[in-house]
Formats: structure tokens, sequence, C-alpha cells
């Protein structure tokens, strides 16, 4: 698989996130065990300022069109500053999105050092068009789960999700753009790494959901079996 089939399998996954002080990038992660609920991945400074001040978040899907406003009472978003990753859950409602996301890199796994990444975000300088970027990871920072990545980064595209290619896994999400770090080392802005967070963030809210969906799920059983012993 080329880049550009990768481009077209995972483009109808990726989201435009848009409040009232600025855009990013999203992308479909997780569905809850009965898929009435999604969970989409962007940065976490993406939807900070608008979480706060309780503004609603426009979520538009360029691949159907559709867009949707969610009012604070309408989401649920789970934030970690630490590593700038946010998941906003809502319920799926007619954004006709895919059946089954694009598998995460799995809990404790990492890419190597030189391994070719590709990410995709709605850059400022065409924020209405879907741009594919590409670059090699320069380095893995451990204390804030992120990747140095040789490439660049654009307002706009934060949140995007990362993606890396093998012949054995298919497409994995790695993580998602996070910043840009210029080189200031001469007084001028020259080329510099754009830094992308791991799904470490992710992965956990993941596991936070479906425990919730089993609580609901032995919380139901256990009144049923009340109604039942009721009944006899």
């Amino acid at each position: 698989m080329n880049w550009d089939q990768v481009v077209k399998k995972v483009a109808p996954h990726v989201l435009k996130i848009e409040t009232p002080s600025g855009h990013g990038t999203g992308f479909l992660f997780l569905y809850n065990d009965t898929g009435s609920w999604c969970g989409i991945a962007t940065a976490e400074h993406v939807v900070a300022h608008a979480d706060d001040w309780q503004q609603p978040i426009k979520i538009h899907h360029p691949h159907t069109g559709k867009t949707i406003f969610l009012k604070q009472e309408e989401r649920v978003i789970y934030r970690d500053w630490k590593t700038d990753s946010a998941v906003i859950l809502f319920f799926k409602s007619d954004l006709d999105l895919p059946d089954s996301p694009i598998t995460l890199l799995p809990m404790g796994s990492l890419i190597d050092i030189g391994s070719e990444v590709g990410w995709l975000g709605f850059p400022s300088v065409a924020p209405n068009n879907l741009c594919f970027f590409s670059g090699n990871v320069s380095a893995r920072q451990e204390y804030r789960n992120a990747y140095l990545i040789d490439g660049v980064a654009i307002n706009g595209v934060s949140g995007g999700p990362v993606l890396h290619l093998t012949e054995t896994d298919g497409v994995q999400i790695v993580g998602t753009v996070s910043a840009y770090s210029a080189n200031r080392a001469t007084g001028e802005v020259l080329p510099g790494l754009a830094i992308a967070q791991d799904v470490s963030h992710f992965h956990d809210v993941a596991l936070k959901v479906h425990s919730i969906d089993e609580a609901n799920r032995k919380k139901a059983e256990f009144e049923m079996h009340q109604n039942q012993e009721l009944q006899t």
C-alpha cells in the first residue's frame, strides 16, 4: 500500500474541529460497545479554551459534507494537558462516520527512529482542504510521550492523525500532531521539527469508556434479576 492508498483509507475518518477561537483537526478513534456514541481524538489545545468557557464546538466531516454543533451539555471532553491530547465524546448523531475506526498502535509499542510517517490535517494556509504531509521519526521523547519528526506542522493541522504503515499490521495511527518547533538558533525562523504525541491518552480513555459500558451492563443485569425475584 502506497501513501495515496493510505490517504484514501484514512480520509473518511478525519474531521475538522472549529471553535470560536480557531480550528484544528481530529479523527474517529472509538465507539462505545453499542455504537450509540463515538470518540474523536484531537490535540488538547484545540479544544481547551472552548471547553473551559463552555463554548460550542463545530465538527465538520468533509467526506460526507455533514456538520454538527456540540454545546457544552452535548459532549464530554477528556483532556490531558501533559500530553496535549483530548477526546471529544458525543452521540454519533447523523455524521455518518465509518463503521470501524483505524487501528491505534498497541499500548506499549513504539515506532523506530528513522521510520517514515504521514499525517493529515487542515492547515491554516488551506483551511478547507484536507492536506497530506510526511517525514521521518527523528527521536522519541519519553518524558512527554512524544515523537520528533523531520517534517512540517502548520497551524490547523494540530490534532491530525500521524500514520505508520507496515506490511504486517497495515495502517496504524501512532500519534497526533501537537506542535512545530522552529529552529531559532540564529535569530531567524529556520526549518525545525514537528512534535507528535503518542496514543497513550486515547488508550486510557478507551479503557475508561469500555469499563463504563461494562458497569452499565452489570447494573442492568442486577436490576433485571431483582425484578425477576420480585415477580416470583
